[in-house]
Protein backbone atom coordinates (compact mmCIF):
# COMPACT_ATOMS: atom_id res chain seq x y z
CA UNK A 1 0.00 0.00 0.00
CA UNK A 2 1.46 3.34 -1.04
CA UNK A 3 1.44 6.63 0.79
CA UNK A 4 -2.07 7.28 -0.45
CA UNK A 5 -3.20 3.65 -0.17
CA UNK A 6 -6.64 4.56 1.03
CA UNK A 7 -7.35 5.71 -2.54
CA UNK A 8 -6.28 2.39 -4.03
CA UNK A 9 -9.01 0.04 -5.17
CA UNK A 10 -9.20 -3.61 -4.25
CA UNK A 11 -8.86 -6.20 -7.02
CA UNK A 12 -12.62 -6.82 -6.80
CA UNK A 13 -13.36 -3.09 -7.20
CA UNK A 14 -11.00 -2.89 -10.19
CA UNK A 15 -12.65 -5.93 -11.78
CA UNK A 16 -16.14 -4.51 -11.23
CA UNK A 17 -15.07 -1.21 -12.76
CA UNK A 18 -13.61 -2.99 -15.79
CA UNK A 19 -16.87 -4.87 -16.30
CA UNK A 20 -18.99 -1.72 -15.97
CA UNK A 21 -16.90 0.09 -18.58
CA UNK A 22 -16.71 -2.87 -20.96
CA UNK A 23 -12.94 -3.25 -20.56
CA UNK A 24 -13.43 -6.85 -19.32
CA UNK A 25 -15.81 -9.61 -20.30
CA UNK A 26 -17.92 -10.84 -17.37
CA UNK A 27 -17.62 -14.45 -16.25
CA UNK A 28 -20.63 -16.72 -15.98
CA UNK A 29 -20.90 -15.93 -12.24
CA UNK A 30 -20.66 -12.19 -12.92
CA UNK A 31 -23.37 -12.39 -15.59
CA UNK A 32 -25.57 -14.34 -13.16
CA UNK A 33 -25.04 -11.66 -10.50
CA UNK A 34 -26.02 -9.00 -13.07
CA UNK A 35 -29.20 -10.85 -14.04
CA UNK A 36 -30.17 -11.26 -10.39
CA UNK A 37 -29.62 -7.54 -9.79
CA UNK A 38 -31.66 -6.75 -12.92
CA UNK A 39 -34.50 -9.01 -11.78
CA UNK A 40 -34.54 -7.37 -8.34
CA UNK A 41 -34.55 -3.92 -9.95
CA UNK A 42 -37.38 -4.87 -12.31
CA UNK A 43 -39.40 -6.36 -9.42
CA UNK A 44 -39.06 -3.08 -7.53
CA UNK A 45 -40.13 -1.11 -10.62
CA UNK A 46 -43.15 -3.43 -11.03
CA UNK A 47 -44.08 -2.98 -7.37
CA UNK A 48 -43.79 0.80 -7.78
CA UNK A 49 -45.81 0.88 -11.03
CA UNK A 50 -42.91 2.22 -13.10
CA UNK A 51 -42.72 1.00 -16.69
CA UNK A 52 -39.99 3.23 -18.13
CA UNK A 53 -37.11 3.83 -15.71
CA UNK A 54 -35.37 6.08 -18.25
CA UNK A 55 -38.30 8.45 -18.73
CA UNK A 56 -39.23 8.26 -15.03
CA UNK A 57 -35.65 8.21 -13.75
CA UNK A 58 -36.27 10.43 -10.69
CA UNK A 59 -39.30 8.39 -9.64
CA UNK A 60 -37.36 5.13 -10.18
CA UNK A 61 -34.36 6.40 -8.19
CA UNK A 62 -36.61 7.43 -5.30
CA UNK A 63 -38.64 4.22 -5.25
CA UNK A 64 -35.82 1.78 -6.02
CA UNK A 65 -32.59 3.49 -4.94
CA UNK A 66 -31.01 0.41 -3.40
CA UNK A 67 -31.97 -1.83 -6.31
CA UNK A 68 -30.78 0.78 -8.83
CA UNK A 69 -27.39 1.02 -7.13
CA UNK A 70 -26.98 -2.77 -7.08
CA UNK A 71 -28.09 -3.12 -10.71
CA UNK A 72 -25.68 -0.42 -11.87
CA UNK A 73 -22.87 -1.85 -9.72
CA UNK A 74 -23.27 -5.47 -10.87
CA UNK A 75 -23.84 -4.91 -14.60
CA UNK A 76 -21.91 -3.37 -17.46
CA UNK A 77 -23.16 0.14 -18.21
CA UNK A 78 -24.22 -0.85 -21.73
CA UNK A 79 -26.16 -3.79 -20.30
CA UNK A 80 -28.00 -1.47 -17.89
CA UNK A 81 -29.01 0.77 -20.80
CA UNK A 82 -30.06 -2.22 -22.90
CA UNK A 83 -32.10 -3.87 -20.12
CA UNK A 84 -33.95 -0.63 -19.32
CA UNK A 85 -34.94 -0.20 -22.99
CA UNK A 86 -35.75 -3.91 -23.35
CA UNK A 87 -38.09 -3.71 -20.33
CA UNK A 88 -40.21 -1.00 -21.96
CA UNK A 89 -40.37 -2.83 -25.30
CA UNK A 90 -41.22 -6.14 -23.62
CA UNK A 91 -44.06 -4.60 -21.61
CA UNK A 92 -45.42 -2.89 -24.74
CA UNK A 93 -45.17 -6.13 -26.74
CA UNK A 94 -47.02 -8.14 -24.07
CA UNK A 95 -49.74 -5.48 -23.83
CA UNK A 96 -50.18 -5.46 -27.61
CA UNK A 97 -50.36 -9.25 -27.78
CA UNK A 98 -52.96 -9.25 -25.00
CA UNK A 99 -54.94 -6.61 -26.90
CA UNK A 100 -54.79 -8.59 -30.13
CA UNK A 101 -55.88 -11.77 -28.34
CA UNK A 102 -58.84 -9.92 -26.84
CA UNK A 103 -59.78 -8.81 -30.36
CA UNK A 104 -59.81 -12.42 -31.52
CA UNK A 105 -56.56 -12.46 -33.46
CA UNK A 106 -55.15 -15.85 -34.36
CA UNK A 107 -51.70 -16.81 -33.11
CA UNK A 108 -49.34 -17.99 -35.82
CA UNK A 109 -46.25 -20.08 -35.25
CA UNK A 110 -43.52 -18.45 -37.29
CA UNK A 111 -40.14 -19.97 -37.97
CA UNK A 112 -37.49 -17.26 -37.69
CA UNK A 113 -34.50 -19.27 -38.78
CA UNK A 114 -33.73 -21.51 -41.70
CA UNK A 115 -32.84 -24.63 -39.75
CA UNK A 116 -35.07 -27.60 -40.49
CA UNK A 117 -37.72 -28.28 -37.85
CA UNK A 118 -37.33 -31.46 -35.89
Amino acid sequence: MGLFGFFEKSDADKRASEIRTGAAVPTRAERQRCWEARDGYFACLDKSGIVDPVKDDKKAAKACGTETAQFERDCATQWVIYFKKWRVQDIQKKARLKELKAQGANKLDVQTDFAPRK
